[in-house]
């Protein structure tokens, strides 16, 4: 499916905002729109960002809402999924594994430690590394869970084809790529 074939939606939902933007609203006489003084490129990606970001709030719901089922919070359930997929990890590549910080890695951790999920232990190369490991109870409860949440996730997914599917993830990690190299690039640049 290319973008010219998707349906655009409605302007009054799909435009940037001044909100999307951080500008709180101010009283004037005039409390119409503001004039759209940006580019038909600044357009174009002020467009992609909202549809991107509506897009995974969307997903990220529906997942969430499945993850509960299981009786796990999206993050406990990361932890459970990539100890049992990746094997043992250190706190802090379960941070860069998930997306989140080291704080919160330990506050999930505490919390899957008090169900008896996961235990932490000293790694005997480095005492002053500590590796997240999976309990029996732990790697029952993901073995048990993980088939249907793979079918779920196939389930929410497939209203693209597989095709499709494997030109957006294409194109997201490209995009994602580039976005980290800029990043990257104006963080080294002191800018």
């Amino acid at each position: 499916m290319s973008s010219a074939d998707l349906p655009t939606p409605p302007k009054d939902t799909d435009a940037p905002t001044l909100a999307s933007h951080g500008v709180p609203h101010s009283s004037s006489s005039d409390d119409g729109p503001a004039a759209r003084d940006w580019s038909t490129g600044e357009d174009r990606a002020l467009r992609l960002w909202i549809a991107l970001a509506r897009c995974y709030a969307t997903f990220a719901k529906a997942i969430a809402t499945k993850v509960q089922e299981y009786d796990l919070t999206t993050p406990q359930f990361g932890v459970l999924e990539a100890l049992y997929h990746l094997g043992p990890l250190t706190l802090g590549d379960l941070a860069d594994k998930l997306l989140v910080t080291g704080g919160n890695v330990t506050y999930v951790m505490d919390r899957l430690e008090e169900q008896g999920l996961v235990y932490r232990e000293r790694s005997p190369e480095d005492r002053r590394v500590i590796q997240a490991k999976l309990t029996d109870a732990g790697r029952a409860k993901i073995a048990e869970v993980f088939p249907g949440h793979a079918e779920y996730v196939a389930e929410v997914a497939g209203h693209l084809d597989e095709a499709e599917q494997k030109e957006l993830r294409s194109l997201l990690k490209s995009l994602g790529v580039g976005i980290q190299e800029r990043v990257r690039t104006t963080a080294d640049c002191g800018e």
